[in-house]
């Protein structure tokens, strides 16, 4: 099987431009950027409530915790928040008031049935990873995959220094060998050790 691809600034710049195209933009955004931003698995992604993401203050949360039945191998994890991260959330749930004001809804709805009503059941799984390589297609991104973004995700953080053991636990790994597959080593980072000497 191969490699989900690791997308560059401007493949994702692309992407995102792609997504404010799209019925559900914000929607579409946040899904998108809780993989490249959180490193987050999309079964993770389509798993999330409101509940997730939102205080009972309704501010919008530091790290989000996963049950184990949000997870891969039922395990559960904490996925920390960036300030970016934390204010697409907010942009979002504040587009979205009836989504926000429902703590025990799917965090993302998708949209069914010939007039585009919303469904209370979320995205699964399957249906969410579809929905990604539809976006990647459609924005002419070649190899893009529901997996891309938490490789870049891991990749990234790979190429400005981070440790391995610091990225394994980003990541929800429970092997650091399995995170250590996920990094795409790229001339730059090679140049960079280089001038480490």
């Amino acid at each position: 099987m191969a490699k989900a691809k690791t997308l560059s600034e401007i493949e994702l710049s692309k992407l995102l431009s792609y997504i404010k195209t799209t019925k559900n933009p914000k929607r579409n955004r946040l899904m998108i950027l809780l993989t490249y931003w959180g490193g987050m698995r999309v079964g993770e992604v389509a798993a999330l409530c409101v509940s997730n993401v939102l205080n009972d203050d309704l501010t919008v949360k530091d790290e989000i915790i996963l049950t184990p039945h949000q997870t891969k191998g039922n395990r559960s994890r904490t996925v920390l928040m960036p300030e970016k991260l934390k204010i697409e959330v907010e942009n979002y749930l504040n587009a979205n008031l009836l989504i926000k004001a429902n703590r025990a809804l799917p965090l993302f709805l998708p949209a069914r049935g010939f007039g585009g009503e919303l469904t209370v059941k979320g995205f699964t799984a399957d249906s969410l990873t579809h929905t990604f390589m539809r976006f990647y297609k459609e924005a002419g991104i070649d190899n893009g995959s529901s997996h891309s973004g938490r490789r870049t995700f891991i990749t990234r953080l790979a190429s400005r220094g981070v440790s391995a053991r610091v990225l394994q636990e980003l990541a929800g790994h429970k092997h650091l060998s399995t995170t250590q597959q996920y990094i795409d080593i790229n001339d730059d980072m090679k140049r960079k050790a280089l001038e480490l000497l």
